[in-house]
């Protein structure tokens, strides 16, 4: 099997995670994918399932786990990553006795690598239909503990300012009541990167029983948070090291906001416009 350093991508590196959890034959596809994977773009959904001794419905439900629509996406999405050039110097770890410009140029690396791997893990459908779930809320409940906690902080800033009813909440115990007093057509965005910090997963639950839309970003692959959600959106999760997933994650959760944010603008041009300019133009009188 190639070193997976050698070959990978979002998509791969996801697999090779996941690979423990996996029953015996989705493990054997997902060895033979990191094995081949130039290789594999090439097979039909039977000509994968043959030279791994299993079944196509087996090669689906493998696609499904990592969050597919199934085989020809999965081969379209891992097809794209592979076309793509490696970045060079990506995802560096801290090393003791480098000189600042030596840092400077890590973090840039490490911030567009996370950037650009996120872009091409993003699913336009899910994307769109978070926005359409966004706005339309009549209440939106913005959730994350320590980092993501951050990350959902920068969400409600924006919101905010083109009038939506929102709270971004960090602790455990508001979040949990919060939760309780949703209903159908409010929502709830969880953060976490990991996907299995409990207090998230356990506040979207109670969202979700409540009769919230549910939306969670948190990196790529399967997670508890990811399951749980309505619409899972997914940033890089290639990143590993000592601190960089504090660094590079949050680089790319927040670029998904954006993304979130001004496609709500976008879409409703004419009513979220005219409430950023009146924002803007009140807090320059405090400048």
């Amino acid at each position: 099997m190639n070193d997976i350093s050698t070959v990978s991508t979002p998509i791969l590196h996801a697999v090779q995670e996941h690979l423990p959890q996996l029953s015996q034959q989705e493990r054997r596809i997902g060895e033979y994918i990191l094995a081949s994977p130039a290789t594999v773009v090439h097979l039909g959904i039977t000509e994968l399932a043959d030279q791994c001794g299993a079944s196509p419905s087996t090669v689906t439900r493998f696609c499904k786990a990592f969050h597919f629509k199934g085989y020809p996406d999965f081969k379209m999405k891992l097809a794209g990553e592979l076309a793509q050039k490696p970045a060079q110097n990506a995802y560096q770890d801290v090393i003791a006795g480098n000189d600042l410009q030596t840092i400077a140029s890590a973090m840039e690396s490490n911030h567009v690598a996370s950037i650009a791997d996120t872009t091409r893990l993003l699913d336009i459908q899910q994307l769109q239909r978070a926005v359409e779930a966004l706005c339309g809320a009549g209440r939106i409940d913005l959730y994350g503990v320590a980092t993501s906690s951050i990350v959902a902080q920068d969400f409600y800033q924006k919101l905010v300012r083109i009038g939506k009813n929102c709270t971004a909440f960090a602790d455990s115990h508001m979040q949990i009541t919060s939760a309780t007093a949703l209903s159908s057509g409010d929502v709830a965005v969880a953060v976490s990167y990991s996907g299995e910090t409990p207090e998230t997963i356990a506040a979207l639950k109670c969202a979700k029983d409540s009769g919230a839309t549910t939306i969670c970003l948190t990196h790529y692959g399967s997670s508890s948070l990811a399951s749980l959600a309505d619409i899972p959106l997914f940033s890089s999760s290639l990143e590993e090291g000592m601190r960089r997933g504090d660094m590079a994650s949050r680089i790319a959760q927040l670029h998904i906001i954006d993304i979130l944010f001004m496609g709500m603008v976008s879409s409703r041009f004419e009513d979220y416009v005219p409430k950023l300019e009146h924002s803007y133009h009140n807090v320059r009188n405090y400048r």
